[in-house]
């Protein structure tokens, strides 16, 4: 059975630095067969898109409000992922989720994780 799950989210003040992991174990075709992306979402609003990464690593893609503070890669000899979030803002507080395909274009991804949070202080 597929698992996903976040780590690293917690409390920062703006300006700082936080990096998401994501473990994904129990994937049918293995991880590195898999794209990865993260997403985010506040109560009571949607699930906004946050960053994308091909199962290589080879190709990225970001948001318009994170590109250039965030960034995406992975490690496939470990089954994880990562989101470095550099210059951070009140506006990323949000609890983000990674999910997995193996498709890099899907919509929705078919595995997800629970979420962490990440509060992001002014």
């Amino acid at each position: 059975q597929a698992q996903v799950e976040e780590s690293g989210g917690g409390s920062v003040q703006a300006g700082g630095s936080l990096r998401l992991s994501c473990v994904a174990s129990g994937l049918p075709f293995g991880f590195s067969m898999y794209a990865m992306a993260w997403f985010r979402q506040i109560p009571g609003k949607e699930r906004e898109f946050v960053a994308r990464i091909s199962n290589g690593g080879r190709t990225t893609e970001y948001a318009n409000s994170v590109r250039g503070r965030f960034i995406v890669s992975r490690d496939n000899a470990k089954n994880t992922g990562y989101l470095e979030m550099n210059s951070l803002k009140p506006e990323d507080t949000a609890r983000y989720y990674c999910a997995v395909d193996r498709y890099y274009r899907s919509d929705p991804y078919d595995h997800w994780g629970q979420g962490t949070q990440v509060t992001v202080s002014s």
